[in-house]
């Protein structure tokens, strides 16, 4: 995926959701699903988190490969018996907060309730079925996948069952970072926006 600020920006203001340029760190931050994959779960991290926002006026953009799907092991082995969580894409505003992740590092918890397809049947393809969506608090974090520095992950495995994970542990500590930062100005709370790289 070839990304920009304005290409998401554009992206975003094209599905009438809301775009935050208001003042320095306050936060775009948008998950990018890649829509090539013919729906197959491919165990990769294949997606993308991109940060855009403004210091003073000047534009920063951030991309950090990613999952927004669950891993293999959680789409085969379901914790819910109504399927594996997979986040529906939109704007869920003020969806996330800084806290722990599980109760052990720093991360993105889901405050607010957003809207999840549950797929049920254990095959190697996403069902993106939407009289399967449930809207709740389902711990849909935003976290890292392994914790050793300067490593990156490559398998999604058991590190998703539905939440949005960075592959590297250095792109996580820069993207909670910034996060903080932008926590020091404008409060506790995040909005998440998940687009389809089809939107582009």
């Amino acid at each position: 995926m070839n990304l920009t600020y304005d290409k998401i920006k554009d992206a975003v203001l094209a599905k009438d959701y809301k775009w935050f340029e208001s003042d320095s760190y306050n936060l775009n931050i948008v998950g990018v699903r890649n829509s090539d994959t013919n729906d197959e779960v491919t165990n990769k991290f294949d997606d993308k988190i991109t940060l855009s926002y403004l210091i003073g006026n000047d534009r920063q953009f951030h991309e950090f490969d990613c999952t927004t799907d669950p891993g293999k092991h959680w789409v085969e082995n379901v914790m819910n018996d109504s399927g594996v969580a997979i986040l529906v894409p939109g704007q869920y505003r003020g969806s996330h907060q800084i806290g722990l992740h599980q109760g052990r590092y720093e991360a993105l918890r889901q405050q607010k309730p957003v809207k999840v397809y549950r797929d049920n049947n254990l095959d190697d393809c996403y069902d993106f079925d939407e009289s399967s969506i449930q809207e709740g608090i389902f711990g849909i974090n935003i976290h890292r996948a392994t914790k050793y520095a300067g490593k990156k992950s490559s398998q999604i495995d058991k590190w998703s069952a539905g939440c949005q994970v960075i592959a590297a542990y250095n792109d996580f500590i820069h993207f909670m970072q910034i996060c903080n930062n932008a926590k020091d100005i404008w409060g506790n709370s995040f909005t998440y926006t998940l687009i389809e790289s089809k939107d582009l």
